[in-house]
């Protein structure tokens, strides 16, 4: 079984993907949370790491961390596994990877770029548009 990719574990947990997104995460919060081996009052492997997760979506460990609980129960039960495979068919692909990009408004007097996942960027002059012709009378 693959581990759950930590940068959509990560990009869900930040509210990646709009409503979908948050729709995913909330799925994937009730998956983690079905009670394990029988034991309804016991947490279930992964809640705290998914909890952990959620207060700090940047962190990239605790992204680590909730992966490797994912996998190391899908190991271990085998109906996790499944529903775990269907979720994971279920992601926003806008979380995966997908990128759109749009410009309007109207003509563009400066720098465009469009992509994904950009940082540190930085634009030392900014666009001008052109001098605009005046009629003399």
């Amino acid at each position: 079984m693959d581990p759950v990719s930590m940068g959509v574990l990560a990009a869900l947990a930040g509210g990646a993907g709009g409503e979908l997104g948050r729709q995913a995460w909330a799925a994937l919060s009730e998956l983690v949370r079905r009670p394990f081996g029988g034991q309804v009052e016991a947490a279930a492997p992964g809640e705290a790491e998914l909890a952990a997760l959620s207060e700090a979506p940047g962190e990239q460990v605790r992204a680590e961390a909730l992966s490797g609980a994912l996998a190391a129960r899908a190991v271990v039960d085998p109906e996790f596994a499944a529903a775990l495979d269907s979720w994971r068919g279920r992601v926003p692909a806008l979380v995966e990877g997908s990128v759109t990009n749009t410009v309007s408004g109207g003509t563009q007097y400066g720098s465009v770029i469009q992509g994904r996942d950009f940082s540190g960027i930085t634009f030392s002059n900014p666009g001008v548009p052109p001098a605009r012709e005046t009629r003399e009378s």
